[in-house]
């Protein structure tokens, strides 16, 4: 006979069981997911220079703090963010001890905006800028997980740790294969400090940005953030043609090229009868240019002829200029009509600065997307009536004509009226 403490002690075990049961999945969707999460580690240039009160008014690193405080408050929460500093510490000569002068001031992992805003605002202009030894050391900080990884570099000076290149560097931890990109940002940037920091985003596939203004600052750090946390996505290297008939043929992806000055890049894609192909492009200066330039995406026939066209223009206020284009390939009647070959044109009109060598050419990023087009029940879910609109806006001419008309009428029989 089960007496009561063996019952009670049974559905004990029981509970624990299912607790268990419970439990543990649960554990190991947590470590799951903790090893998967992006990280992002920001790593800021404290040196002596930071003092430099040129950008809106204030001193670079009070613009440093305020656009750290908006993005700290801007990050998702499935990034894993920390900081480190560099020549935060040591203001001495002694360039061995300014050249070990970096730290982490906010470890790399779940965020808390408070703890880490109090950090920020204790730093103050100090030392040298020991730009090799910080990323070595930020790469560290970054070890480990499954998830993106992303350094994201920001100073106002070239390195002062010689013979330490950060160029090599850079090289060193992309020859690694551990996927870390590296994005850096010139604090009023002068040609050798942009030329170097272009060197150390280009090595691991990152972007080189000029800063000026506080909100410049906010904005690109804040993209970077919001970037690491999207799914990772490899580009493909690819060589385009001098002209459409030579052109590589592109499917769906993200692909990178080189574009000499002025000079016009191929490129095809099949577009089936029924769908669209979206292609967008970004050419980098990554050296310094004449201050007016612009970028041309065509979509093109095999003939020659224009479809469609995307261009924007610049004037030296960012590094990066892009555009796009969508073109629909309208359905066919017959089922088995073949794809039409659609050729992409991609030029540009950058010209190089006085003396800077125009060798090798500038980076180019190319997206094609071919999905299938909107079908006409898309368009009445998209936009309600569909073609419906054109009968619409026929009524509602129609009545403004017959209210002005009934309006002209009725005047005129109260004008009789009353003369009657």
């Amino acid at each position: 006979m089960i007496t009561s403490k063996r019952r009670a002690a049974g559905v004990g075990v029981l509970f624990a069981a299912l607790a268990a049961g419970l439990t543990f999945p649960s554990t190991a969707l947590a470590d799951e997911t903790t090893a998967a999460a992006p990280k992002v580690n920001l790593v800021l240039d404290v040196s002596g220079s930071m003092r430099e009160r040129d950008i809106d008014g204030q001193s670079r690193m009070a613009a440093a703090k305020q656009a750290f405080n908006e993005v700290l408050d801007a990050t998702p929460e499935d990034v894993q963010l920390g900081i480190r500093t560099l020549g935060a510490d040591y203001p001495g000569d002694d360039q061995k001890r300014g050249c070990e002068d970096t730290a982490q001031l906010y470890p790399v992992g779940p965020l808390d905006r408070t703890e880490a805003k109090t950090a920020v605002a204790t730093l103050a202009p100090t030392g040298w800028t020991p730009i090799g030894p910080a990323l070595m050391a930020a790469a560290g900080d970054l070890d480990g997980g499954t998830g993106s990884k992303r350094i994201v570099l920001i100073s106002d000076g070239e390195d002062t740790c010689a013979p330490l290149d950060p160029c090599e560097v850079a090289r060193e931890i992309a020859a690694k294969g551990i996927g870390l990109t590296i994005d850096t940002l010139g604090l009023v940037p002068n040609t050798k400090m942009r030329q170097q920091l272009s060197c150390i985003a280009e090595a691991t596939g990152g972007t080189y940005t000029s800063i000026e203004h506080t909100d410049e600052l906010t904005d690109r750090v804040n993209q970077l953030v919001d970037r690491a946390a999207d799914p990772v996505v490899v580009p493909v290297a690819v060589e385009g043609a001098d002209r459409c008939a030579r052109a590589p043929a592109l499917k769906s992806g993200l692909y990178t090229d080189r574009q000499e000055f002025g000079q016009a890049r191929w490129y095809q894609v099949e577009v089936a009868p029924g769908q669209e192909v979206r292609a967008a492009v970004s050419v980098a200066a990554d050296r310094a240019v004449a201050p007016h330039y612009g970028v041309l995406l065509r979509a093109v026939t095999v003939s020659g002829r224009e479809i469609v066209r995307g261009e924007a223009a610049g004037t030296g206020r960012t590094d990066v200029i892009s555009t796009g284009l969508r073109y629909p390939k309208a359905e066919a009647d017959d089922e088995d009509a073949p794809a039409e070959t659609v050729c992409l044109q991609v030029t540009n009109s950058f010209a190089a600065a006085s003396g800077v060598k125009t060798t090798p050419g500038l980076p180019l990023e190319l997206t094609v997307d071919v999905v299938d087009g909107p079908s006409p029940a898309a368009d009445v879910a998209a936009f309600g009536l569909g073609r419906g609109w054109w009968l619409l806006g026929a009524l509602v001419l129609t009545g403004f004509v017959a209210g002005l008309l009934w309006g002209w009428v009725s005047r005129w029989r109260v004008a009789v009226w009353r003369t009657s």
